[in-house]
């Protein structure tokens, strides 16, 4: 069923045959005959992903718990809203790797080993801040590789990845304006203080 870029129509599988491919290996679930992908290195590049996510959610809650200062209020509630959103990244990433007939690690054995980014609990708001970033500008780099690896041979999981990508790149771009907000803000109470 490989659709021609320019539309050949004579490519597409007659109803037929699209119901006995749908038949065969069935136990396979979502994965048919059709699938394109390495199906093992990208669940290994999902859980990869997983493990990302999983350390990025950790990083942010302490950041949230850890906060404080005159600055903090504002900060502690990005910091809450993006650890949300990097566990429901994960759950997606997980119901994916099921999907694709795998088995999401959460085994928190190698969890840092696994994740592209680093837990680092920074000492200050602005170092909490500055690592978030760090984090999120890492796993916008990961998600671009990753979708220009599957390209077209699994459409599913690269629209999920380009989907996690976009809040990657926001969160970035929130984590950015917090960091020139804060920076001239602290010096500021520095020398006042």
């Amino acid at each position: 069923m490989k659709l021609q870029e320019n539309g050949d129509a004579s490519q597409l599988s007659d109803i037929p045959t699209l119901r006995k491919r749908a038949r065969q290996h069935i136990e396979d679930g979502a994965v048919t005959s059709s699938y394109a992908a390495d199906r093992g290195t990208v669940l290994r590049l999902l859980n990869e992903a997983l493990a990302t996510e999983i350390v990025c959610t950790l990083r942010y809650r302490r950041h949230y718990f850890m906060a404080d200062g005159l600055q903090a209020e504002a900060v502690k509630k990005e910091f809450l809203e993006h650890a949300e959103e990097e566990q429901a990244h994960a759950d997606l990433i997980a119901a994916r790797i099921v999907q694709l007939d795998g088995e999401p690690n959460f085994d928190p054995r190698g969890l840092a080993e696994r994740s592209h980014a680093e837990y680092v609990p920074g000492d200050s708001l602005q170092a909490m801040i500055r690592e978030d970033l760090v984090a999120e500008r890492i796993a916008i780099d990961s998600y671009k590789e990753m979708i220009a690896y599957i390209g077209p041979r699994d459409p599913t999981t690269k629209r999920m990845l380009e989907e996690i990508l976009a809040k990657e790149e926001e969160h970035a771009e929130d984590l950015s304006g917090m960091l020139h907000d804060v920076a001239p803000a602290l010096r500021a109470g520095r020398a006042t203080g």
